[in-house]
């Protein structure tokens, strides 16, 4: 796995500054070409001092390869890392004609891939494909001209779920290959430690709730919300489903909308709330990647984490090797206030103009919209298939209660902090505020930063 420096506000004030400062189109001659070599030089050298990928095929003096794919993503922990693997596993085993370069962008949440993309697309040096949620994320590269249409690609569109084919195509025209479909509105624990604390779980009705929750895991010893503040996106992640178990979805919703200024108690309410939370989070959440806190989880030393259904594929894994079974040695609830709720989040893949490797590119795109690949990925991502037509008898029980779950529904939301909530300059200007509300966590501060962003 590449090692992760942990991302300092600095750190991600610049990083954002450069993906929503860079504006895609008619952008490139203001740029000093030596500049940008020079940049793309120092990216380049920091690369090489990356362990190699053990993914990655060398395959530059192969002369049975026709073309290389290269793919950008930040999967590059636990169950994310395995659910690649065997994606593009499955991939060769259809098209041994074609390599892979795998070129991972460290950073959970898409912190750094959006600044590195969006330069190359500028520079015209596009990878093949790389990673990128459907919906308001995709907006800037379509507002470009910088993506091609890829409906042909699809085995089936039909076979889609209602509503994530509208998001792989905002326009109109489908631009992206959705893999997976998330819920982030659960809440996940340890089964063991949540006993020995004498923790009612199933009596948390509201929020509020799962705060006393966590104090009384404190008070027993161990750590009440296992958390990383290091990235924005994991407190930003909290508030959301924080606010809309507080307030419904139809109020989140209106946020969305951009009436934050007639939410301002609402929003003030929810960042309290979480700021209360922040006190039983692990000491060194600012230091810590998402699965790093997770982990404390599956050792017994924190009773709850919040997080996307990815944090299952690490509970998966561990398994494997551990006691730690779904429903004896974890377990989840849904945020409470959010029951009949499924936040979703969604993962694709697209193909970029300009594209180096066409073939390779466009035989990719097909086989991730099949109900091989989609079979192949999901478990171990933790994640149900946007298909609804792939045998889910081999997936683990927690996956089929989680399509058991999206069926059930009523009603489903995006998110902010996964990218198909608001367009990204709106979202990185939040995604900034939350970086200066996990240094100073002052609720009506950062409220009022909330209402002047719309």
């Amino acid at each position: 796995m590449t090692t992760r420096r942990p991302l300092t506000r600095r750190r991600y004030l610049l990083t954002v500054g450069a993906a929503s400062a860079v504006g895609l189109a008619g952008c490139a001659e203001d740029e000093d070409p030596e500049d940008i070599a020079d940049d793309d030089a120092e990216v380049d050298d920091a690369d090489d001092t990356d362990e190699p990928d053990d993914t990655a095929d060398d395959t530059d003096d192969d002369p049975d390869v026709e073309e290389e794919l290269e793919i950008v993503h930040w999967w590059t922990a636990g169950g994310e890392e395995d659910a690649l693997d065997a994606l593009l596993e499955g991939y060769q085993e259809e098209h041994p004609e074609f390599g892979i370069e795998n070129n991972p962008a460290p950073g959970g949440a898409g912190a750094a891939i959006d600044a590195e993309i969006q330069t190359r697309v500028i520079d015209e040096d596009p990878p093949s494909t790389f990673q990128i949620w459907p919906g308001e994320a995709l907006r800037p590269y379509l507002d470009a001209d910088a993506l091609e249409p890829v409906g042909d690609l699809y085995d089936d569109e039909d076979a889609y779920v209602e509503g994530v084919v509208d998001a792989a195509a905002p326009d109109g025209d489908l631009v992206s290959v959705p893999i997976n479909i998330h819920r982030l509105n659960q809440v996940f624990y340890n089964v063991e430690v949540v006993e020995d604390a004498g923790l009612d779980v199933e009596g948390a009705e509201s929020p509020e709730d799962l705060l006393d929750l966590f104090e009384a895991a404190d008070e027993a010893g161990y750590v009440g919300l296992a958390q990383q503040t290091q990235e924005p996106w994991g407190v930003l992640q909290q508030w959301e489903v924080t606010f809309t178990g507080q307030h419904g979805v139809d109020e989140f919703q209106r946020f969305l909308d951009g009436e934050a200024a007639e939410l301002e108690s609402e929003i003030e309410e929810s960042l309290s709330l979480v700021e209360e939370t922040s006190e039983y989070f692990n000491e060194d959440a600012g230091s810590v990647a998402w699965d790093e806190a997770n982990a404390r989880v599956i050792t017994g030393d924190a009773a709850f984490h919040h997080n996307g259904d990815w944090a299952a594929g690490q509970y998966q894994a561990a398994a494997e090797d551990e006691d730690f079974e779904y429903g004896e040695g974890w377990d989840y609830f849904p945020m409470p206030g959010t029951e009949g709720v499924y936040t979703l989040v969604m993962d694709s893949f697209v193909m970029p103009a300009n594209n180096p490797t066409p073939d390779a590119t466009e035989a990719f795109l097909a086989y991730c919209s099949t109900v091989d690949a989609q079979e192949r990925f999901n478990p171990p991502k933790g994640s149900i298939p946007p298909r609804t037509d792939v045998p889910t008898d081999e997936f683990p029980p927690f996956l089929q209660d989680q399509m058991a779950d999206f069926e059930d529904s009523d009603e489903q939301v995006t998110s902010i902090s996964h990218g198909s909530g608001l367009n990204p300059a709106q979202a990185s200007e939040v995604e900034e505020a939350f970086a200066v509300f996990t240094d100073n966590w002052d609720p009506e501060e950062t409220t009022q930063e909330l209402i002047d962003i719309f």
